[in-house]
């Protein structure tokens, strides 16, 4: 649909975003930044990120280089916290299998750890104008709605014939513009809900506009029941530290350094001497909290411990005393670093 690019791109310079700090480069290594960044969460979280792990991590080998605690410790609060682990290790990769020199060829792309079809597509166009198709979230609901494409975007049948409409639109030159134009018109008019038709330059021949299927289309996901999971967190403080463990690689906040956990009927007294040696002085329950996952809802019923004198930690456990005053720059999962700096008197500073 070659007008259909046209409208794209024409719309794109004269009312997308052109003022965003990963663009007017062709610095694969930032445009991978902000991708990976972006992947589910939307811009103005990323851009205090982006800016700093730019400035921390200047280039892909200084970013290899780095302890992996100082990553995760500047990517604490974005969530997603796998997407931390494969920038790592793609930083990594990209240093011992490419000079240090960040690839910008789609097929080389799109074997490092974190990059799938969409996000080196996305790449591959804005470093070295490869013509590639995307289809993140807003992508597919802008193609979904205007070709009429209905079903569970998530099944193969479905997902097959939106790729095959991104590819199909794709114009001969400019792929830049258009791709950025695709990004803007999902996320600032093709809205999920209330889209801004009127300012859409593709709204005369949008099927869901026309026949009036915007609020079915894209199709839904089947949902599974909710889950929840109930937790209990210990919050044990000696001398002003509190003690942290460093959690699996994998999981839920994987890689980061957390309040050690028990389960929510057990006496936190007794969890904590079972598995951590410490025996307690005094315990005190917390205000309960909860934290949405994307399948699942964590209840936390947290402690705070104060340790008996001379008590000592098991030797055997990936664990450390982090001083309170170094909280808020610590790997923390968001939750935790705020009920840390939510306790009355419990860090000397909130800075």
């Amino acid at each position: 649909m070659t007008d259909f690019a046209s409208r794209i791109v024409a719309w794109q310079l004269a009312h997308g975003r052109h003022g965003l700090p990963w663009q007017g480069t062709r610095d694969a290594y930032r445009i991978w930044l902000s991708e990976i960044m972006l992947q589910q969460t939307q811009v103005t979280t990323v851009v205090p990120y982006y800016r700093k792990f730019v400035s921390r991590f200047p280039s892909v080998e200084a970013l290899a280089q780095a302890p992996d605690g100082e990553v995760m410790a500047l990517w604490s609060g974005l969530g997603y916290y796998a997407r931390a682990r494969n920038l790592h290790r793609a930083a990594q990769e990209v240093v011992s299998r490419f000079a240090g020199v960040f690839p910008t060829r789609f097929d080389d792309l799109v074997t490092l750890p974190g990059i799938g079809r969409s996000t080196a597509a996305a790449i591959a166009a804005f470093s070295s104008g490869e013509r590639r198709a995307i289809l993140d979230g807003n992508v597919r609901r802008v193609l979904a709605r205007h070709a009429g494409v209905a079903g569970d975007p998530t099944r193969a049948a479905v997902q097959a014939e939106l790729w095959s409409h991104a590819e199909s639109r794709l114009p001969a030159a400019g792929i830049e513009v258009y791709t950025q134009g695709m990004m803007d018109l999902g996320a600032n008019v093709c809205l999920p809900r209330d889209p801004h038709c009127m300012l859409c330059p593709a709204s005369d021949d949008c099927i869901a506009r026309n026949e009036d299927r915007i609020a079915e289309l894209p199709g839904r996901k089947a949902r599974a029941a909710a889950r929840r999971k109930r937790i209990a967190m210990l919050v044990v403080v000696r001398g002003g530290e509190v003690l942290l463990e460093k959690r699996a690689p994998t999981g839920i906040w994987g890689g980061l350094w957390s309040l050690p956990e028990a389960n929510a009927d057990e006496a936190p007294a007794m969890a904590l001497e079972r598995d951590w040696g410490l025996a307690a002085a005094e315990t005190q329950p917390l205000p309960p909290f909860s934290h949405a996952f994307t399948h699942f809802t964590l209840d936390v019923a947290p402690w705070r411990i104060r340790p008996a004198s001379g008590a000592k930690l098991a030797r055997d456990k990936a664990a450390m005393w982090l001083p309170l005053t170094e909280v808020n720059g610590a790997a923390l999962p968001s939750p935790v670093k705020k009920l840390l700096v939510s306790l009355p008197g419990f860090l000397p500073s909130q800075e």
